[in-house]
């Protein structure tokens, strides 16, 4: 089996990432959707995918090393405890999107897959403009959400419709938790959740910044978020209940 070996340098971790480099069929059942010069995951990444990652590799999140990640609560808390595992401190439903992951916890699962974090400009192709011939979307159109003309059919909180979370077993100062990994109404491009459910880690600015941005919004926010022109970032090493990442590839 071929191996990564990514040093000190590339990922700024405390120790050298050598992880398998999977061939064949995708190790942790990634739908990668092509999009002309790039592939894109399909879906967030699973609970259920990092596992499979963190079983072949031995991986370690930053939120596991730290003795868990964050929330917001008045102000950011650190839960004990609440990591990729239990991110509202109960073991979650596999499907739900992996979350309690900074950057580097969700570059390494990419390159793991095969593929990487994509960079801001793909991300925003892929959620916006249809370029395949999706049922209900027009080719060649640039819509303001990525599910289409409005928001309805997302998992945010307030402006999408009815709530389709999942249980979290957890008393939440706002909003009620992210829907299933692909659960929730198709967008642009065949792509589901691209808008809401939980923001997404692109590679912007790329290279080894300390802030990276986020995308797409999340259950925690209204709609605005959604849109192309929100921006937002957070730390690189921050790991959050509300932020989780989906793969690209090629390019």
């Amino acid at each position: 089996m071929n191996v990564f070996c990514r040093s000190l340098a590339t990922l700024s971790l405390c120790f050298p990432l050598c992880l398998p480099a999977q061939s064949g069929a995708p190790p942790a059942g990634l739908d990668w959707v092509p999009l002309g010069r790039f592939d894109i995951a399909r879906t967030e990444t699973t609970v259920a995918q990092f596992a499979a990652f963190v079983k072949a590799t031995g991986w370690v999140t930053q939120a596991e090393r730290d003795g868990g990640g964050h929330i917001y609560e008045a102000g950011w808390v650190r839960k004990p405890g609440w990591t990729w595992r239990q991110p509202f401190g109960q073991t979650p439903h596999p499907q739900s999107p992996a979350v309690q992951v900074n950057f580097r916890d969700a570059q390494a699962f990419c390159q793991w897959a095969g593929g990487r974090l994509p960079t801001d400009a793909e991300w925003v192709s892929a959620a916006y403009t249809e370029q395949r011939s999706t049922p209900g979307y027009v080719r060649g159109k640039t819509y303001p959400y990525p599910t289409g003309d409005s928001p309805v059919g997302a998992q945010c909180l307030g402006d999408c419709g009815p709530d389709q979370s999942v249980p979290t077993g957890a008393h939440l100062w706002r909003g009620q938790g992210p829907a299933l990994a692909g659960s929730t109404r198709m967008g642009v491009n065949g792509l589901y959740d691209m808008g809401a459910n939980v923001w997404e880690w692109v590679d912007e600015p790329a290279g080894a910044s300390d802030e990276k941005r986020t995308r797409g919004g999340s259950w925690w926010y209204g709609a605005g978020p959604m849109k192309a022109d929100h921006l937002a970032s957070k730390s690189r090493d921050f790991a959050v209940v509300y932020i989780g990442f989906r793969c690209a590839r090629g390019g």
